[in-house]
């Protein structure tokens, strides 16, 4: 394989626990409006009113949350009480407040990727949000650049790599979004590691398996790229 100078890495659940802490919401939400509609309609509904919202709000908790309100509103004609939007706020607020949860192995892994490669942070999400997670990881200081981007596609990293200087045939990028991750770097002729989490978000989900060989590498578990790396 090419020697990589520069590494990319997604952040939600490729380096800490994300999906997760919305998966448990999930069930909350579908549980507070059990009385009104059954778990397959609200799941499909709220989903729905998500990808409608996206080019309003964006990706991360604050948009959910609206879209979450939003929804719930419509499914109970209006009927939702007062105190029932107090708790998804409050919903909302414990995901705000989570504790940052690293995946395993990520700590010596990028701790050890640092002292060899050039690091990059490449998420997307609520600004804030994504800061304080940044923050409280314990991680930060590996990453020679954080770019916390409203959409991950093709042109958005295309500017990326512009904007530092360095060439797609030189980037890895790692991820666990296929997506969001792995298909718009390969496009623009970089590699990808792709480190799958056990949940994936719908909207995260392609058909598409990429189809570039000696660029797309599929990894188990983040402890598998060093040894990638030095192959």
């Amino acid at each position: 394989m090419k020697p990589y100078r520069v590494i990319g890495f997604d952040a939600d659940d490729t380096l800490w626990h994300n999906e997760n802490i919305f998966d448990q919401v999930h069930a909350r939400y579908r549980e507070l409006l059990a009385r009104y509609h059954d778990a397959a309609t609200v799941d499909r509904t709220l989903f729905a009113t998500e990808m409608r919202n996206l080019e309003r709000y964006g990706y991360g908790v604050k948009g959910f949350m609206l879209s979450a309100i939003e929804t719930a509103i419509d499914l109970t004609d209006g009927r939702i009480s007062a105190d029932e939007i107090r708790t998804l706020i409050r919903l909302g607020h414990d995901m705000l407040d989570h504790p940052v949860e690293l995946l395993e192995g990520v700590a010596d892994t990028v701790g050890a990727l640092a002292r060899t490669h050039r690091l990059l942070l490449i998420t997307k999400g609520d600004l804030r949000d994504q800061e304080r997670k940044l923050a409280k990881s314990g991680i930060a200081g590996h990453f020679a650049h954080v770019e916390i981007l409203s959409e991950k596609d093709e042109t958005a990293y295309a500017t990326v790599l512009r904007r530092h200087g360095i060439n797609a045939e030189e980037f890895l990028m790692v991820g666990n979004s296929l997506k969001s991750d792995i298909l718009p770097v390969l496009a623009l002729g970089g590699a990808g590691a792709h480190v799958p989490y056990h949940l994936l978000w719908g909207a995260e989900r392609v058909e598409q398996t990429p189809d570039a060989p000696g660029r797309f590498y599929q990894l188990k578990n983040i402890r598998e790229l060093p040894a990638l790396l030095g192959a």
